[in-house]
């Protein structure tokens, strides 16, 4: 990991409290806990300068530093909780970062620790657009995909993006892009301090996968990546 001339900083959030898969974000993925994957993906970044865990929870904290993370405080319960946001966990964390180490950040690096099948490549992609494109607010990993998407409103189904017509070849229509910040985002320290995690100038970073479809929430989507990484060969952070 070589320092970029602006700091920039990964920020993992991982709470302790977790209802549908309890103490998730250190389940054990193929004998690693899971929050590591996030962090080895971080620390292997062109870019990033410094990889900080917000969690309110001791043991998270303590996997997280033996896995070379900075820890620097327990995040206060009230950010923590059901309702609590991942802009208001952020916002926190880099207002501590100001005001408790006069450590000014430019880009922040957000990552979920559920999204562990990244590509070597999605961080530094997503960072280089800010450092290339003064203009841009965010970029981040959209999926392409090239499906017709629906929704229901004031009890009537009307599809989005209907200007795409219908009868084309895959290849030739127009694709939609998913966002999933959860694998990549990077995004300026102003944005995040205004309460915000994407700001309004954004560039999606589009990527294909097979494992597209895996956030681990639940038991069988945490056995499914071990059979994923163990079975079918597919290493996060490759």
């Amino acid at each position: 990991m070589s320092k970029s001339k602006k700091n920039i900083v990964a920020i993992i959030l991982a709470r302790g409290g977790s209802k549908g898969l309890p103490k998730k974000n250190i389940l054990p993925i193929n004998g690693k806990p899971l929050i590591v994957y996030s962090i080895e993906a971080a620390k292997k970044s062109k870019y990033v300068n410094r990889v900080l865990v917000s969690t309110d929870d001791q043991e998270i904290a303590d996997i997280a530093l033996a896995n070379n993370a900075e820890v620097p405080f327990l995040r206060p319960k009230k950010l923590s909780n059901d309702t609590a946001t991942s802009e208001v966990a952020l916002k926190h964390a880099v207002e501590w970062l100001r005001d408790k180490e006069n450590y000014q950040t430019d880009i922040i690096v957000y990552l979920q620790t559920t999204d562990l099948f990244r590509s070597k490549s999605m961080i530094d992609d997503c960072v280089k657009v800010l450092l290339k494109k003064p203009e841009v607010d965010s970029a981040f990993m959209g999926l392409e995909v090239h499906k017709n998407f629906w929704r229901k409103e004031k009890g009537k189904f009307t599809r989005l993006a209907d200007d795409i017509p219908y009868g084309i070849a895959r290849q030739s229509r127009e694709p939609l892009y998913r966002e999933d910040t959860g694998l990549a985002l990077a995004t300026r320290s102003s944005v995040i301090l205004n309460g915000d995690r994407i700001g309004e100038n954004v560039h999606i970073v589009p990527y294909d996968q097979n494992v597209d479809f895996i956030d681990i929430h639940t038991e069988f989507e945490r056995w499914l990546s071990e059979i994923l990484i163990k079975d079918g060969k597919i290493i996060p952070n490759k």
